[in-house]
């Protein structure tokens, strides 16, 4: 299957920036180098840089072009990503660890974050995401077993829990709460930072929708970890 122009100049960009030849802070070519050199149009050298862009490669200053990003890699605001995604576009290699896969009973802590009755089994994983061999991600999902069924004979070493939690549930609303912490204990080891190291803490709980006319279901409830000093959020708003 032909790849697309647009991942041609990506692949392209994302080569020099790993080779060195272009430096956190460069200028990369216009959207009309861009497309008079991969002979394409101006819609997909853009489409190529504002991948790039929201992904946190590169960063586009107006009315100054466009440069590679000095600034650490960026999550999304306005979006659920799947974090392999993010660090595939980054043109790294996602990894992962499972450290736990189970079924828990249903205590107090998880009835209320799943709204499900007392005594439904749960299910729970905790999963630490690498960058490039660097953890840069630990996450404890709390999963709604009777909605996913099947979610304890899954690798995922092989998906992540979010890309499969999307294929089998599609999701129709989120929350989601995002505050600074200090690394403790257990987290200074996994993410590998110091005792008491910035850490940006994201808890998410999304919902599906199975039947019109009726209240959506919560699929999960997660709590997402990362180090401070390896990992943003941000995003772009258009008003």
């Amino acid at each position: 299957m032909t790849k697309p122009r647009f991942e041609i100049i990506k692949s392209h960009i994302l080569k020099n920036i790993e080779n060195g030849l272009w430096e956190p802070g460069a200028a990369v070519p216009s959207e009309n180098q861009l497309a008079d050199h991969f002979d394409v149009s101006r819609m997909t050298a853009r489409r190529a840089l504002a991948e790039l862009t929201q992904s946190g490669v590169l960063e586009r200053i107006k009315g100054a072009g466009t440069f590679v990003a000095v600034q650490l890699p960026t999550g999304s605001l306005l979006e659920i990503r799947n974090i392999a995604d993010e660090i595939t576009e980054r043109g790294h290699r996602h990894s992962s660890r499972v450290m736990t896969l189970e079924e828990r009973s249903t205590d107090l802590n998880s009835k209320k974050l799943l709204a499900l009755p007392e005594g439904q089994k749960v299910f729970f994983s905790r999963v630490l995401h690498l960058e490039n061999d660097v953890p840069i991600q630990l996450e404890e999902r709390y999963v709604n077993s009777r909605i996913v069924p099947d979610y304890l004979e899954q690798d995922f070493t092989l998906q992540t829990p979010s890309a499969y939690l999307s294929e089998v549930t599609p999701l129709s609303e989120a929350d989601h709460w995002i505050e600074a912490i200090g690394a403790n204990q257990d987290l200074s080891e996994l993410l590998e930072v110091a005792p008491s190291a910035p850490c940006l803490k994201i808890t998410r709980r999304t919902y599906t929708r199975r039947q019109a006319r009726k209240s959506p279901d919560v699929v999960n409830f997660a709590y997402l970890y990362h180090p401070g000093e390896r990992y943003r959020l941000g995003g772009h708003l258009n008003f």
